[in-house]
């Protein structure tokens, strides 16, 4: 298997921790990404017990900070020069603090606006690569976007606020893979109530083991099955690709969540 540069957002727990642990045996080149960078060190030490010739670098950062997401991203351009694939797994339904220091939604924050500052200026490596990929974790749980919720005017409960942030992180994938064609653009439910301590903080109980999100993240990575089927959604309650929200390919509602999206952007950068 060719070695792969592989971006994981949220890679110290849950999904994000399974695929990192899968990757590592493989001997990709992982760069992770966490909020604790106590938690991170340990990850890596973990991985390089697996795999002691695996090349690790680590992303400190806590995304709902979306004015520090750019200079992350400036000072890895500066040290990386390749990329493969980006998964934008890092999530949040419940939170301590509602709101960011923007302002804004914590759930749209970290779910939405935090992978599009991301994986913009990156796309500039994936395009370096021969098989460039970028896998969104969208999920079951998707309602139509408030633009007032997004840019801060007004709140909405915790559940609707992350089926929000969750569809339009579905819908920005659609756009992305209208405007780079060359790059395998993929938005993924990877299951319905994963034993993950997210759904065990929200719901109190699961459905399915985590591996059945990881595996899947696992094959849309770096597998052949899926490689070149974009602007897609995977739903794997189904284990297939299907529809998402009919709001996820309505383009007049892509247009305008994008437009709104670079308001807030300029506004907090």
């Amino acid at each position: 298997m060719t070695k792969k540069h592989i971006l994981i957002t949220g890679s110290t727990d849950g999904i994000g921790k399974l695929l990192v642990y899968r990757l590592a045996k493989d001997g990709h080149h992982l760069y992770l990404h966490g909020r604790n960078q106590e938690k991170l060190k340990n990850l890596k030490d973990e991985l390089l017990r697996i795999n002691d010739q695996i090349e690790i670098q680590l992303l400190v950062i806590d995304l709902s900070n979306l004015s520090e997401i750019e200079n992350l991203v400036s000072d890895f351009l500066t040290k990386v020069k390749q990329l493969d694939v980006i998964v934008n797994n890092a999530g949040v339904y419940k939170s301590a603090k509602p709101l960011n220091a923007d302002g804004l939604d914590m759930r749209y924050a970290v779910n939405f606006l935090a992978p599009v500052i991301m994986t913009y200026p990156l796309i500039s490596l994936l395009k370096n690569s021969s098989d460039p990929r970028i896998i969104n974790l969208s999920s079951a749980a998707q309602a139509p976007v408030d633009l007032h919720v997004l840019r801060g005017d007004r709140s909405d409960s915790e559940r609707s606020t992350y089926a929000q942030s969750k569809l339009a992180l579905t819908m920005w994938t659609m756009a992305l893979s209208e405007e780079f064609k060359d790059t395998t653009v993929t938005a993924v439910n990877p299951g319905s109530l994963l034993n993950t301590r997210m759904v065990s903080e929200a719901f109190g109980h699961h459905w399915s083991p985590a591996e059945k999100g990881s595996d899947l993240l696992y094959e849309l990575s770096v597998g052949e099955k899926y490689k070149g089927v974009t602007g897609k959604y995977f739903d794997n309650d189904r284990g297939s690709f299907g529809p998402a929200h009919p709001d996820a390919n309505d383009q007049d509602k892509i247009k305008k969540l994008m437009d709104e999206t670079r308001k807030i952007l300029d506004r907090i950068n």
